[in-house]
């Protein structure tokens, strides 16, 4: 499959963005993945996708020495090395990864259509977090895109810690230029409860990115070893 790789900078993470072609796509691409085997039902699209999301994670796992391809977790997620965490996302013909010593999610999404952004406004915000997106000096369907996407960076960076959470389980409370604030419910989960969690994004073309860091840790989470942390970009 054709694709192109390049590191970007962003808010205190350098993400790794593969740009690629889902039409050159083959499915002996896939045989270098461990996993291949695990996608057999996939369809072209899902397989094209899975592998331009795990090619952006093995370069950024690579930046930092290692020399491995995250596998799929029991929920279908990403499994990364001890120590580290992760997040990918891949959306029309991009795939992005990042890696971080702290719990870390990121999505991308394509911006809305007007008529899509009115269709989907109420599953995915409600009246008061309406009223912030259209305070804001943004498109209300680059807002409403910000908001889902958000949601989606969040979940990601805790799912191993949420419970069974919906868009109404996270709540917006601010939004710039820069980043969008989310007030955390109950129903997300119990042990975050009216925490406030800042996602930071940009535009690029037509499409979102966020991206939420949190120095949050839990019990279980491992701390990476101290070679590990002198490798990661600051």
């Amino acid at each position: 499959m054709l694709t192109s790789h390049f590191p970007l900078p962003f808010a205190g993470h350098r993400l790794h963005i593969v740009d690629f072609d889902a039409s050159s796509f083959h499915e002996h691409d896939l045989l270098w993945l461990p996993h291949h085997d695990r996608l057999r039902s996939a369809g072209r699209k899902r397989k094209a996708e899975h592998l331009a999301g795990r090619i952006a994670a093995v370069h950024a796992l690579r930046e930092m020495g290692f020399r491995t391809v995250p596998g799929i977790g029991d929920k279908r997620q990403p499994l990364w090395p001890d120590g580290l965490f992760g997040s990918i996302s891949h959306c029309a013909t991009t795939a992005l990864a990042v890696i971080s010593q702290q719990r870390i999610g990121i999505d991308i999404e394509k911006i809305m259509s007007q008529h899509t952004a009115t269709e989907l406004a109420p599953s995915i915000i409600d009246s008061d977090e309406r009223q912030i997106l259209q305070a804001s000096s943004l498109p209300f369907p680059l807002a409403l895109t910000l908001a889902f996407s958000a949601k989606e960076s969040v979940y990601k960076a805790f799912s191993d810690r949420v419970t069974l959470p919906g868009f109404d389980s996270a709540k917006v409370t601010s939004l710039t230029a820069t980043h969008i604030s989310l007030h955390l419910l109950p129903a997300f989960a119990a042990m975050m409860a009216e925490r406030t969690v800042r996602t930071e994004w940009f535009q690029r073309s037509n499409s979102v990115i966020t991206l939420v860091s949190a120095i949050t840790r839990f019990p279980h989470d491992r701390s990476a070893p101290a070679s590990i942390l002198s490798a990661i970009p600051r």
